[in-house]
């Protein structure tokens, strides 16, 4: 069967690329560039805990040794320290912080590696053709090409020609927000934290104080943004310098703080959504179905989620066909979400930025404008929290033995220590993104026994064979315990790592429907289709 076709080579598309090759898709991705990223110290990206976690499942790299997991976060108005986060293995969980070359680096170094992905440089796409059976998609240059696929995914960025192509409206927002940005070495204080400063009292008051955010990067190397005031002024090499020698001496107390200057830039946020993600055969993913940015929030991280949700429900199309309500649910789950962030950021803005009343924009919001930007910056709260797919057309529905544990339906689940099939203790996450649902049985004490003791006792032959007896691949996995979860419950988690739902027991009727309902009815629709060819 012929391969998929990924337009664009950034950290999106070549992530969708290895996290197809996991279920042994292969794919085809079209680098418009040379192949090679240009090192650019001033552009980096912040990771959650669970997409961090999916990148070093996937290159095999250990990115933590290669960025920063901020020790902490600080934010700070005028003078008064108004928030300060720990972050340590008793509260939440660090964000990750590394430059996108290095990250890219990673997944390009990954994907050489891999036979079931082939990267073509210098390759610009500029037809499509939609058929029955594929997608042919034609690059030009000095040797024209066309390439045959199964599918299509544009993950060629901000100005898409898979999305022209379509004919996709993109509306949205423009210039939401510009940031000077520096990266620079220099000793600052703060050992590993970051720090939001609001009107710093070294600017004078008014639009042009605006707010200033350094974030740590390894090797003595600091990130700073300065948010500009509205407007299209330039922002002159000589304006930047001055921006800097300010704000080292403000925080420093030192007349000249010595530092060195490594990369610069101007950072414009945008706020778009495209009207459809999918046409036919034919996918956006990353910045070309979605543009956000704003209050810290990090489009990239979104993007990485695209791929890995819809990676997982191309797997199955590829192998077996059909499967339509299961790649109708990418645009469904993950444009919805998206489109909430986009809202919640541009309702707070107005607070934030024309400093109105809170409680107009936001109703029975009680938390001030720095604990709403402290959330926006470390992925909490609405503004940058991850989405939940509860309303998922995936979720199944009318479960009997259905119970609540400490992750909704619809969120990503927390990574405890399982047994695998094998015997092996492993993470329940190393076990995400290879196409199979994941069974996990909680049963206390087995982590302290030997599998052999306990594999044919109590529920485990009745689970073993209804596990078996589902629609779809599946992994039965055993864990000590689970946040919420009583004893000799089931959980049934998706391959991107998101929580179906919690049974009370063994129950395999309804774990048959839920597995069901995770893949689409793709059952029934395989039956409706054999039914008709007879």
């Amino acid at each position: 069967m012929d391969p998929v076709i990924i337009v664009g080579a950034g950290p999106v598309g070549l992530t969708l690329a290895l996290g197809l090759a996991r279920q042994e898709v292969p794919s085809v991705v079209l680098d418009e560039g040379p192949g090679k990223d240009e090192p650019r110290p001033a552009r980096t990206v912040v990771l959650r805990e669970d997409t961090a976690a999916l990148l070093e499942r996937l290159t095999g790299a250990a990115l933590g040794e290669q960025g920063v997991r901020w020790a902490g976060w600080r934010s700070l108005r005028r003078k008064q320290v108004m928030s300060e986060v720990t972050f340590d293995e008793a509260g939440p969980a660090a964000p990750l912080h590394v430059a996108q070359h290095v990250l890219t680096t990673a997944l390009r170094t990954a994907i050489a590696d891999e036979p079931l992905v082939k990267v073509v440089v210098d390759s610009r796409l500029d037809a499509i053709e939609q058929e029955r059976s594929g997608v042919i998609a034609h690059t030009r240059g000095d040797k024209g090409t066309w390439w045959r696929g199964s599918h299509l995914v544009g993950c060629d960025g901000p100005r898409s020609t898979v999305r022209k192509l379509q004919d996709i409206r993109f509306p949205g927002r423009t210039a939401v927000e510009r940031h000077a940005v520096a990266a620079l070495r220099a000793e600052l204080p703060g050992q590993g934290r970051a720090l939001l400063h609001r009107m710093p009292p070294w600017r004078q008051s008014g639009p042009s104080a605006g707010e200033v955010t350094a974030r740590p990067l390894p090797d003595g190397v600091w990130r700073l943004d300065w948010l500009l005031p509205p407007g299209k002024d330039l922002v002159t090499p000589e304006a930047l310098l001055a921006r800097i020698r300010e704000t080292l001496t403000g925080w420093t107390g030192a007349s000249a703080p010595a530092y060195e200057l490594l990369d610069t830039g101007v950072h414009t946020v945008h706020h778009r959504l495209a009207r459809r993600w999918r046409v036919g055969r034919v996918f956006l993913a990353g910045d070309a179905a979605h543009l956000l940015g704003a209050l810290g929030t990090q489009g990239l991280d979104e993007g990485l989620r695209d791929a890995d949700n819809l990676a997982w429900k191309l797997g199955p199309a590829w192998h077996h066909g059909s499967h339509e309500a299961l790649l109708d649910s990418y645009q469904s789950e993950r444009r919805a979400v998206v489109a909430a962030r986009l809202r919640a950021a541009d309702q707070v803005l107005p607070v934030l930025r024309g400093g109105g009343g809170l409680r107009q924009i936001v109703p029975g919001a009680s938390r001030g404008h720095d604990a709403l930007l402290t959330d926006g910056h470390l992925g909490r709260g609405p503004v940058g929290a991850p989405g939940a797919y509860a309303d998922s057309p995936l979720a199944p529905r009318h479960l009997e033995a259905e119970i609540a544990v400490d992750t909704p339906p619809g969120t990503p689940v927390t990574d405890v220590r399982v047994t695998a099939e094998d015997g092996s203790f492993v993470q329940l996450r190393d076990r995400l993104g290879r196409g199979a649902l994941l069974v996990v049985l909680i049963a206390p004490g087995t982590g302290v026994w030997d599998r052999k003791h306990w594999v044919s006792a109590g529920v485990m032959p009745r689970l073993a064979a209804a596990v078996t007896a589902l629609p779809c691949r599946a992994e039965l996995l055993v864990a000590e315990s689970y946040p919420g979860a009583p004893a000799h419950s089931v959980l049934l988690v998706r391959p991107d790592g998101h929580l179906v739902t919690a049974l009370s027991g063994v129950r395999p009727a309804d774990l048959y429907a839920a597995a069901e309902a995770t893949m689409g009815g793709a059952v029934k629709e395989e039956a409706q289709a054999g039914s008709g060819a007879r």
